[in-house]
């Protein structure tokens, strides 16, 4: 059974605070071929597209397309701010191993 990606509050404050909404635009999550193992996630902000699954809380939206979609089923997607960097991540239950970055993976 498919689950929809989770996201966090932190996530959503983040999008709020650079004022993806206001621009038009959501977080756009996706996964593409490549990367040191295997896949790779696609992160940007976007318009929103007519196929795209929207979750949304208030006027802020985190959209994932189709084909993406079963890649990400049950994933967490949040907002770190550590010492490395700030950035968005993805906790997915369906990468059997991912690259040191967290970037790419495999399932």
């Amino acid at each position: 059974m498919q689950l929809p990606p989770k996201v966090t509050e932190r996530a959503f404050e983040r999008l709020s605070e650079i004022g993806a909404a206001d621009q038009g635009k959501a977080l756009r999550v996706a996964v593409e071929g490549g990367g040191c193992s295997g896949f790779q996630y696609d992160i940007s902000l976007d318009a929103p597209a007519t196929d795209d699954l929207v979750i949304a809380e208030g006027p802020e939206k985190v959209v994932v397309d189709p084909v993406s979609l079963p890649f990400l089923s049950g994933a967490t997607i949040d907002f770190t701010d550590e010492l490395i960097g700030a950035r968005f991540t993805i906790d997915n239950p369906n990468a059997t191993s991912s690259c040191g970055c967290g970037t790419s993976f495999s399932i």
